[in-house]
């Protein structure tokens, strides 16, 4: 198993390089990885697509890294208490990928490969029928089948 604890938050993001997709977790200003928000910040790293439920606001989580403008793009449920967002939204110098958070929370369960209760075989071979078997990406989970996978899946 790969050990997950870190001495500091620059020892935690040490890895990370311009251009990466981020996923930031927190709900609102609560649990936000604050610390190491600012240690991306130190680091300088630029172009970052972050994905979280919200684009923090002025001066506070992801505000910063707005600020800082090392954020290219966001992926996200809800951006509407950050005015800087708005501003560099409006302007083209930031792309929005918006998505109802239910939506966005499926998007990374697909990513994990992570079971989501099942699909009967109806609904399956209808799916199968609208989509095309070809674009049904099959995965197994501890010697499981799991359902088609047809969400465009977010990875970070």
């Amino acid at each position: 198993m790969i050990n997950k604890k870190f001495a500091s938050a620059e020892e935690a993001i040490a890895d990370i390089q311009d251009g990466d997709t981020l996923l930031m977790g927190g709900f609102g200003l609560c649990g936000i990885p604050e610390n190491c928000i600012e240690a991306l910040v130190k680091k300088g790293v630029k172009n970052l697509t972050c994905i979280s439920n919200n684009a923090g606001v002025d001066g506070i989580g992801l505000g910063i890294l707005l600020e800082t403008r090392q954020i290219r793009k966001m992926i996200s449920s809800y951006v509407g208490e950050n005015k800087l967002f708005a501003q560099q939204y409006l302007s083209g110098e930031l792309e929005l990928e918006f998505n109802p958070q239910g939506t966005l929370a499926e998007r990374i369960r697909a990513a994990l490969g992570l079971p989501d209760g099942g699909w009967d075989a109806e609904t399956e071979a209808a799916l199968k029928d609208w989509v095309g078997t070809e674009n049904l990406e099959e995965r197994w989970y501890g010697g499981d089948r799991i359902d088609p996978v047809v969400v465009a899946h977010l990875t970070g």
